[in-house]
């Protein structure tokens, strides 16, 4: 089959061998020697086809760029021109690469420009992305190895290619010997395509038109001044859309200024790669990776990073039993091997105790929050399936479901007395339940934005609700109306929490810190910004006095807060009589990444949930790990203790577990 290249024919389809279009008269043949067969795709400035090159005995396959604008003479049609020229430009200089489509023939015929390149056979990210849905953390390293190195290539010709997104990445299909990747599933290798948008650099930088597409282009080049990070930043959030299948434009929030892609992940990713991902698509450049070098140091496993030990906590009056070490391993610097310390990494200091008591299964998707009445007797338990599920524990079976939202249920909190359930959406309501009816009762609007997190006073009287909106709200549950706004977090607010003795609220944000608030007087008392990431959870214990005595200098009295973050730390704070926090103790778990936090009801084991599944059990009098409860199949969402010391946990594994001290 011979297909005509005459824009204006009307029956472009010929036999093979024929040298002029039996429609139109046009030669069929371009150079003597490519010939195409049918049309790959379209665009408003040119065409693309399969051909062959009946030059060569073999006749392989190559693809043929034709350059026509519809609008001849506008600046847009002349800009393209210059992009079209350019490709055929960077080819060159770029010389043979094996993931760099190669440039055969860069020529004009009968009126049109033609680019003729070597032709890549397989599919582009973005058709891969459609067909098999988000991608695995797996295939994103693999892609991140795979394609890093081809950066650096064109990098290091002083060349930046400007457009990198998923429809211009193409996984070769490997016909005959595949390619051996640490990752089987993946089948080819893959090959960066399309240099129209590349442009050489002049010194450090260069200024000019905005070229690229809107979605994927780093901040710096929306101004017209590119540099090789930009490149960094359009394949961090080419990785983000491939994991998510999310818009980019929805994955940036423009209300508080940050990404919030985990919020749209569906299954759990390695924090360490998370950090790699957040640090490529850093708005700033400053903060930035600068050089593919720097992303490929530190996708390397974690035995050959140079690791830090961590600090030890704030010394405290009494003997503190630390958590095992691991043994020391080396390190390359500059050939020489060192001996250096690895990141410490805690081990439980006794045999297991506690066991799984109950898996309550009954949730379609991930299990977002779960909260005991106050007698221990019941379970409310929210998920991403809308839902909320009410469980009896004594019999370890679901009593009746709730429904009312209309997306993720993200937190759920008991009034009390037990009477009322508070939950908390991404729909950005807050929905109120009579728990003796066993129904909705009424709903609150008002937040802006997604709603995080909801707390009862301790009379049950008022409900705090924390939101991605940056605000704490108050809410009078008795008339059903607002109270007032707590204003202070530059990020979203993901947790709030009364005092034992409702005096002080506190509420922890993306913007790091925590706030202790005079909530009555609506006046915050002090920030504490000890974490180096969001605050993601806070608990207070149930009573003022637990484990205060060990606290600095051995004074008793206040509070005692516990909180997590995404820093990979859970701490703990003594709250004074005036609303002052001091930090008594800092914990780090394995996974890097504490999602949820829960102190026992005497106040002597903290409980933290984290992203690689694990539950852990620490000594809050000593910061030592005392057990580490394992069994779910995805990230520990959220945490609580009950009345009789019983643990809840729920997980991205759609399943709420039951755990006991037992033998």
């Amino acid at each position: 089959m011979s297909y005509c290249l005459n824009p204006a024919c009307q029956n472009p389809q010929n036999a093979d061998r024929t040298q002029f279009c039996l429609s139109c008269g046009s030669k069929l043949l371009l150079r003597e020697r490519y010939r195409a067969i049918k049309p790959l795709g379209r665009g408003g400035f040119g065409r693309t086809f399969l051909a062959i090159d009946e030059d060569k005995p073999s006749k392989p396959r190559c693809a043929i760029k034709q350059f026509f604008p519809l609008s001849q003479g506008t600046s847009s049609s002349e800009k393209a021109a210059e992009l079209f020229n350019r490709e055929a430009v960077r080819l060159d200089e770029l010389g043979k690469h094996p993931q760099i489509p190669e440039l055969l023939a860069h020529f004009q015929q009968e009126r049109y420009q033609y680019l003729v390149q070597e032709f890549i056979e397989g599919q582009n990210l973005q058709q891969e992305l459609a067909g098999a849905g988000p991608f695995s953390e797996n295939q994103i390293r693999s892609l991140l190895n795979d394609l890093l190195p081809v950066l650096e290539f064109v990098h290091s010709r002083s060349v930046i290619h400007r457009d990198i997104k998923p429809p211009n990445i193409i996984r070769r299909h490997i016909s005959q010997t595949p390619i051996i990747y640490t990752y089987p599933k993946l089948t080819g290798e893959l090959v960066l395509v399309d240099f129209g948008a590349a442009k050489l650099v002049e010194g450090l930088r260069e200024t000019g038109t905005v070229i690229g597409s809107p979605e994927f282009v780093a901040p710096e080049q929306i101004r017209g001044q590119a540099v090789y990070a930009s490149d960094l930043y359009s394949l961090g959030v080419t990785c983000i859309y491939l994991l998510t299948q999310i818009s980019p434009f929805d994955l940036f929030d423009i209300n508080q200024d940050v990404w919030v892609w985990r919020d749209f992940l569906k299954v759990q990713i390695d924090p360490k790669l998370g950090r790699i991902l957040d640090k490529t698509i850093e708005p700033s450049l400053s903060r930035r990776y600068k050089s593919v070098a720097e992303i490929l140091q530190d996708l390397q496993p974690q035995h050959s990073a140079v690791q830090v030990p961590i600090p030890a906590a704030p010394a405290i009056s009494v003997p503190q039993r630390m958590p095992a070490v691991q043994n020391a391993v080396p390190r390359t610097v500059a050939g020489t091997i060192i001996p250096v310390p690895r990141m410490q990494r805690v081990v439980p200091t006794r045999a297991p105790t506690w066991r799984c008591v109950h898996t309550l299964v009954g949730h379609s998707q991930a299990v977002t929050s779960v909260a005991f009445s106050l007698d221990g007797a019941t379970l409310a338990s929210g998920s991403e399936d809308k839902t909320i599920e009410m469980w009896k524990l004594d019999a370890g079976k679901r009593w009746y479901t709730l429904t009312g939202h209309s997306d993720w249920v993200t937190c759920v909190a008991f009034s009390p007395d037990g009477a009322t359930l508070a939950s908390g959406g991404r729909d950005k309501t807050i929905q109120i339940w009579d728990l003796n009816k066993g129904k909705w009762w009424y709903a609150l609007r008002g937040h802006e934005d997604r709603v995080y997190a909801v707390a009862f006073s301790p009379d049950g009287q008022v409900l705090a609700t924390g939101s991605r909106d940056k605000t704490v709200q108050l809410w009078n549950l008795n008339k059903g109306r607002r109270i007032s706004a707590l204003s202070g977090h530059a990020g979203g607010v993901e947790a709030v929490a009364f005092s034992p003795g409702g005096e002080f609220l506190a509420s922890g944000s993306r913007d790091k810190s925590l706030q202790l608030w005079d909530w009555r007087n609506g006046r915050s008392i002090c920030t504490l910004a000890e974490h180096g990431d969001w605050v993601r959870a806070i608990a207070f214990a149930a009573t003022s006095s637990s484990i205060s005595p060990l606290s600095q200098g051995g004074a008793g009295g206040g509070s005692v807060l516990a909180t997590g973050s995404r820093d990979g730390t859970a701490k703990l704070w003594r709250v004074d009589a005036e609303g002052r926090g001091t930090l008594l103790r800092s914990m780090r778990d394995n996974s890097g990444d504490v999602l949820c936090v829960a102190l026992s009801r005497d106040g002597g084991v903290l409980a933290t949930g984290s992203r690689d599944g694990s539950i852990y059990l620490w000594d809050a009098a000593t910061g030592g790990l005392l057990e580490l409860l394992t069994g779910h199949g995805g990230e520990v969402l959220s945490v609580a203790f009950g009345a009789d010391g019983s643990l809840a946990t729920g997980s991205g594994d759609r399943a709420v577990k039951i755990w006991r001290v037992g033998n």
